[in-house]
């Protein structure tokens, strides 16, 4: 009797501690600039991840254990980043961070997840994340980078457009990254560039550089800006007149962007994106999250950097799923193995650098014939997914 009372003594805490690991969910770190010139994008990437986050648990889950979405402010300010991931690692001990949406911002979150040992998924351009001394194995990278982006785009617009060429970018990482990626690919096609103009990140008046590019009488004005400052340099641009003689073009062209500034003022204007919510005519799984979207948020459609909010978390809670645990290695190697079409067509990420392999789509603003107030670009081209578009495993630094 003593025996089986024992035994039943055993089986009790053992069948607690499974229960309530099943009953602790998984939580997903989400640090994003909600407050900044990229607001609007943050928050649309929130409303994203948060459709990621239901489909999940409406789906079973992980054995049962459910989802959750820790949201955080980083203010687009690295040590604001770092402070909010240790936070969310140390307090809240999540499972994986998914967010960052500056460069400067990626790479501070990066650092400490890195050393703790957690997954980041990254959804914001960078070249330098790639690359061998700010890579982990926990590092993932489910956005495009600069690389791929204007490679695409200058792929698309040089031959078409001319090749005078003057570049207008914000003065760090982003612009530097977007500027870079454009002067190699424009190697190939002979540009000559006519001046490189800096400007502060967060900008109001652009108006003092447009006489300067105007006298140099470019073909293409590239400007390598994100968020409200491409929005109000571009509005600033066709007010000047600029688009008389030029044509304007940059690398990310962004959906929240073209919407708040309007038709006029982004009127010709060409770029490239990772998503652009037509895609749904040709791409079923385009339609099926676009469906999803639309249901959740009253028939709102999804921006090109929500989609990256819903695909970065997305991919994670299936490497987990497939894994079966949560465990940091076995998400990973789960991770590595991938081979989804979640939103945009086939993609995966490349084992040497984590770097998600995906299609370029270069599209145009327009400023008639449009369907509904969302139907805002003509998709020009779809660069299909080849890993020939990305910087060569040597060249990011990584041996194997």
């Amino acid at each position: 009797m003593a025996a089986s009372a024992g035994v039943a003594v055993a089986l009790v805490p053992s069948g607690f501690a499974a229960l309530r690991a099943q009953q602790v969910p998984i939580r997903v770190g989400f640090p994003v600039p909600l407050t900044g010139p990229y607001g609007a994008e943050a928050k649309d990437q929130v409303r994203a991840a948060q459709l990621a986050i239901a489909e999940f648990n409406e789906s079973g889950g992980l054995k049962g254990r459910k989802a959750e979405l820790l949201v955080r402010d980083d203010k687009l300010n690295p040590g604001e980043a770092v402070t909010r991931t240790l936070e969310l690692i140390e307090s809240y001990k999540v499972d994986s961070i998914v967010g960052g949406l500056s460069a400067s911002v990626q790479l501070s979150i990066n650092n400490v997840t890195k050393e703790r040992k957690v997954l980041f998924n990254s959804i914001s351009q960078s070249d330098v994340i790639n690359e061998a001394q700010d890579f982990s194995i926990y590092t993932f990278h489910e956005a495009l980078n600069p690389h791929m982006t204007t490679g695409a785009v200058g792929r698309y617009v040089f031959p078409r457009f001319g090749k005078r060429v003057v570049f207008l970018a914000p003065d760090y990482a982003y612009g530097h990254e977007m500027v870079r990626g454009f002067l190699s690919v424009g190697r190939q096609f002979n540009i000559q560039v006519l001046a490189q103009i800096l400007h502060p990140l967060g900008a109001t008046d652009y108006s003092t550089f447009f006489p300067r590019i105007q006298a140099l009488k470019p073909d293409l004005v590239c400007i390598c800006n994100f968020g409200r400052d491409q929005q109000l340099s571009i509005k600033q641009a066709t007010d000047f007149g600029l688009k008389r003689n030029a044509r304007i073009v940059v690398p990310i062209l962004l959906y929240t962007a073209r919407v708040a500034a309007g038709p006029k003022a982004y009127e010709g204007v060409i770029g490239g994106t990772s998503y652009y919510w037509r895609l749904e005519d040709t791409i079923p799984s385009a339609k099926t999250f676009n469906d999803r979207f639309r249901k959740a948020y009253g028939g709102a459609v999804p921006s090109d950097y929500g989609s990256l909010g819903y695909a970065g978390v997305r991919t994670v809670l299936e490497a987990m799923r497939r894994a079966g645990t949560t465990d940091v290695a076995r998400v990973v190697e789960a991770m590595l193995g991938l081979k989804y079409d979640f939103y945009k067509g086939p993609e995966y990420y490349r084992a040497c650098d984590h770097q998600a392999v995906q299609s370029v789509v270069i599209i145009e603003s327009k400023s008639k014939d449009m369907e509904s107030p969302a139907d805002v670009f003509n998709i020009l081209h779809v660069e299909q997914p080849a890993q020939t578009h990305l910087r060569s495993c040597q060249e990011l630094g990584h041996t194997a």
